[in-house]
């Protein structure tokens, strides 16, 4: 009984835990914005080094679209996946805590208030998550962190694929159910040589934009 009671216990401080985070309502995609596709296919490569500011609300919201966003009607995406699984999901890790991308809703949900950033001196680091541990599940997480590539080309963004953290730790900081796998992860900030003018996105939420950013 006391054993039961610890786990109650333990369960309902991880429930408040992420409680204490913010849900945080993204901006609608703006589509008009970045370089050719040509041109950002030219300008992608990798970045390991970042500058120390938050990613724009705006920023942040396109780059969650760009990487497995709702691109149709009918719920599929800007990422394709084998037999339309939908299989990865994303996760967004800051400094603040770790939350999970609700494409349909388009919104980060609260996971954990802890820094599980692999980078840390990146400001956001996505983790991409597959449902299922198959072999379909890297083929289509390389295809998310290519969305993820070329959007941050497009708009000037740093970024870089990873491999390299410890899985088992980020699987129970997220709280992953049996089969899930963290896959990569792709730290993404502002080019630690051009400082950017940016508004902090965490916790501070801003309202909706009009115009895009330039």
């Amino acid at each position: 009984m006391k054993y039961i009671g610890l786990l109650i216990l333990l369960f309902c401080a991880a429930g408040m835990q992420a409680a204490s985070l913010p849900v945080l309502e993204l901006l609608p995609p703006d589509k008009t914005r970045g370089t050719a596709v040509m041109q950002a296919l030219a300008d992608r490569k990798s970045t390991r080094e970042f500058a120390p500011e938050k990613l724009s609300l705006r920023d942040l919201s396109d780059l969650l679209w760009a990487a497995n966003g709702v691109n149709r009607p009918d719920g599929k995406r800007t990422a394709p996946s084998a037999l339309n699984r939908q299989d990865i999901e994303v996760y967004a890790a800051f400094e603040e805590g770790v939350y999970r991308y609700n494409a349909s809703a388009h919104m980060l949900l609260p996971v954990a208030a802890q820094d599980v950033r692999p980078v840390k001196e990146a400001p956001v680091v996505l983790l991409l998550v597959a449902k299922e541990d198959t072999a379909y599940a890297p083929i289509d997480a390389g295809i998310v962190s290519q969305n993820i590539y070329l959007f941050c080309a497009g708009v000037g963004l740093a970024t870089v694929t990873r491999g390299s953290m410890d899985a088992e730790a980020l699987a129970k900081a997220l709280k992953l159910g049996k089969g899930q796998k963290v896959i990569l992860n792709q730290p993404v900030g502002y080019f630690k040589n051009k400082p950017a003018d940016k508004k902090p996105q965490i916790p501070v939420q801003e309202k909706e934009e009009n115009t895009p950013s330039k």
